[in-house]
């Protein structure tokens, strides 16, 4: 019987193989490159808004506290938005006629809510609490950026679960005393900035973020000074009318025989914030009810 395929054949068969090969791992590449590129998460992309709302005039040029418009982001999963008549408290006396508020005197003459395009927008199955995280010492520009230098709100992070692990993992580089979670130019502990910390043991039902108070001035009376190497002992405190985002500009008054923990290096004020604030590791999110709905 006659040869049907030529010698040459196997070869081709081999090469054909591992071309298709290169091929469907290629086409695997570029879609994991896609879907995390900004043309999928919309990352940096500046969203067409009915009223160009300034984050950068109204905090950093007015002085606006995030809660004065995100009134619900200390005891709500939600941050809100803010109704019409939070605009009206200032723009019912300044910039009465300006054309770029139109919409939003219509909309407190009408009653009919502004249609603002959201920017964070997580998959409806994604469950965040805007609430744990800020009483945590998460602050608004470890997931924002620095809102107050954006004159049109954008995304600055990804908002995909990778990102959100890269932080359960290792949430010490992020944490924070809670008086400076809505202070956007915070940039951790440091050689040039150190940070003094106390805690105590707190009540059962009360914050664990409420026994902890920090300051970046330093305190009379016995300092000890913190390492990365070791978990973070001996140290008490006595919380003296702190609270979340306290807004007091005046002198800080410590409370005297405090025994504080010098902070040089945002790796160690992490550990000591992670042990006194309780939070879990990703061994302890045993379920996925944690994030997910």
């Amino acid at each position: 019987m006659a040869q049907i395929f030529d010698r040459s054949s196997n070869a081709l068969a081999r090469m054909s193989l591992i071309l298709t090969g290169l091929i469907v791992i290629a086409l695997g590449l570029t879609a994991d490159e896609l879907q995390r590129s900004p043309w999928v998460t919309r990352q940096g992309q500046r969203a067409d808004q009915p009223v160009p709302f300034s984050h950068k005039h109204h905090v950093e040029g007015l002085g606006l506290q995030c809660q004065y418009c995100h009134t619900s982001v200390e005891k709500s999963s939600y941050a809100g938005i803010p109704p019409t008549k939070t605009c009206m408290n200032c723009h019912a006396q300044i910039w009465t006629d300006a054309q770029l508020l139109e919409p939003v005197r219509h909309s407190w003459a009408t009653g009919e809510s502004i249609a603002w395009t959201r920017v964070h927008d997580l998959p409806d199955y994604v469950f965040f609490n805007h609430e744990i995280h800020v009483n945590k010492g998460i602050g608004c520009s470890s997931c924002h950026g620095r809102v107050d230098e954006m004159p049109i709100m954008y995304m600055q992070n990804t908002l995909q679960m990778e990102w959100c692990l890269n932080c359960h993992r290792n949430p010490g580089k992020n944490l924070r005393p809670t008086s400076e979670i809505y202070n956007m130019a915070w940039t951790g502990a440091s050689e040039l900035k150190p940070v003094w910390c106390a805690a105590e043991d707190v009540a059962a039902g009360s914050p664990t973020a409420g026994g902890v108070t920090c300051t970046e001035t330093a305190p009379g009376g016995e300092v000890q000074m913190a390492a990365v190497s070791a978990p973070v002992t001996g140290v008490h405190a006595q919380l003296a009318g702190t609270g979340i985002g306290s807004e007091d500009t005046g002198v800080m008054h410590l409370p005297a025989g405090l025994h504080y923990t010098k902070f040089t290096s945002q790796a160690a004020l992490g550990l000591f914030l992670v042990q006194h604030y309780d939070i879990r590791n990703p061994r302890e999110l045993t379920s996925c009810e944690v994030c997910h709905r």
